[in-house]
């Protein structure tokens, strides 16, 4: 299939590029290189530099005959949507809206998007499946439960059948070292620790210490961008082959504490990692993990990669460069 991946020079959006490339599709990346880096295109891929706020380049970009859409373009800090809310409802939502209406009016048949654990909310139970209450604890998880509800109704009045992939937290990189472009300003957790080991940063801040968790910090659900990845390709046969969308966690089943990760990553990089502990984050629960139970069954998907030390060693191999 001809594939356009909007967001596609980012992390996770070479990740997916890569593996449905090397799963023998046609790939174009479309970034406005916000985040995204040129790097991060590969030998093969096309790209086109744009915005999601650009109906018309949308527009233009769309007609050009593809079959699928890999929807990755959004702001994604918890905390931030919190303090900008205005910023992550234009983007997030307005862009998924101008996408969304743009592949309605080129005919495009299939549609994968980046949704995530966040539509859940506080926990109610755990593991985590699809089942779960939808109540959203922060805007960013709004946004995407938002997009998730307007791909419902584009479904039933436009037919564009869609995969909503609800990720729980991506890590490490390409086994084989082929993405190396490093995330501008992290905010999630392994890369801050990648770059504390390289001395570029001075240290780990550790939110809270006192959860009801072996070691007092909290625990989150790991899984690597390559399983990840490789749930896009799958999320895409299940579409082509059965034309009924679906929604579906991806999750590597395993639960990381905070310090459970600095200690492994100390082991592997044999590097001092300093750390310091501070108060909870509002809104943080103690543990969240996945069932994605859902994703094998309708899917034959399963985390292969998503152990501690292969996060950890995948990571190390690109930051250590």
């Amino acid at each position: 299939m001809n594939i356009l991946i909007i967001g596609g020079a980012g992390y996770i959006g070479a990740h997916v590029a890569r593996e449905f490339m090397d799963a023998g599709h046609k790939v174009t990346a479309y970034d406005n290189l916000s985040s995204g880096l040129e790097q991060n295109i590969f030998d093969g891929e096309d790209f086109i530099e744009g915005d999601t706020m650009d109906f018309i380049g949308l527009i233009d970009v769309m007609r050009r005959g593809f079959d699928a859409i890999v929807y990755l373009a959004a702001f994604k800090s918890a905390g931030e949507s919190m303090l900008r809310p205005e910023k992550y409802a234009v983007n997030n939502i307005g862009g998924a809206i101008h996408v969304l209406n743009a592949a309605a009016e080129s005919g495009i048949k299939y549609f994968i998007f980046s949704s995530s654990a966040a539509v859940y909310g506080d926990p109610q139970y755990l593991p985590i499946d699809e089942k779960h209450p939808l109540n959203p604890s922060n805007f960013y998880g709004f946004t995407k439960l938002e997009v998730e509800r307007l791909l419902e109704w584009y479904d039933k009045l436009k037919g564009l059948r869609y995969a909503a992939l609800r990720y729980f937290n991506a890590a490490g990189y390409d086994l084989n070292q082929r993405v190396t472009g490093l995330e501008r300003n992290p905010a999630n957790l392994l890369p801050i620790i990648m770059e504390t080991a390289c001395g570029t940063r001075k240290e780990v801040i550790v939110f809270g210490g006192d959860y009801d968790t072996p070691d007092g910090s909290g625990v989150r659900d790991y899984i690597h961008v390559t399983d990840l990845a490789r749930g896009h390709t799958a999320a895409l046969e299940a579409l082509a082959k059965t034309g009924t969308s679906l929604v579906v966690n991806l999750g590597g089943g395993n639960g990381i504490s905070v310090l459970e990760m600095i200690s492994a990553a100390k082991r592997i990089t044999g590097r001092d990692i300093p750390y310091r502990i501070t108060d909870r984050r509002p809104g943080d629960p103690a543990k969240l993990t996945a069932s994605s139970e859902k994703a094998r069954g309708l899917l034959g998907w399963k985390a292969l990669y998503s152990g501690l030390d292969t996060l950890i060693s995948s990571s190390w191999k690109v930051y250590s460069k």
